[in-house]
């Protein structure tokens, strides 16, 4: 079941809760300083209640600054196994966030696929 979502008119995304993952896609065009703090407090709210993984899905996201990846990052952070990775970017399409990834080197820490289908063989 897919909830929508919009934080107190700064932070719109929907969540879909299932029984091995949840998905968190942002309904935003910027990752920015407005944005980040929001998008942390809902990912320790989610691991908290005890999301066994979480897929983020960046499909609609265009602009991260540092702010939105280190909102990013503490996903990462909480999920991080180390066996699996139960913290997967999906959806990362804009050239601005690969170049922005690339820089930072976080392709070798983030674990990112192209789609939930690809996300998902991370998870079984």
């Amino acid at each position: 079941m897919t909830l929508e979502y919009q934080l107190n008119s700064i932070m719109q995304y929907s969540l879909d809760h299932l029984d091995q993952y949840s998905v968190l896609r942002l309904k935003e065009d910027n990752l920015n300083s407005l944005i980040a703090p929001h998008l942390k407090a809902q990912l320790i709210l989610l691991h908290t209640e005890g999301a066994p993984a979480l897929v983020l899905d960046l499909s609609d996201v265009s602009f991260v600054d540092s702010s939105g990846l280190s909102a990013i990052l503490t996903g990462n952070r909480l999920w991080k196994d180390d066996i699996t990775d139960k913290f997967i970017l999906i959806g990362v399409k804009s050239p601005n966030i690969q170049r922005l990834i690339e820089i930072s080197q976080l392709q070798a820490i983030l674990a990112i696929e192209n789609n939930l289908e690809d996300a998902l063989k991370h998870l079984v």
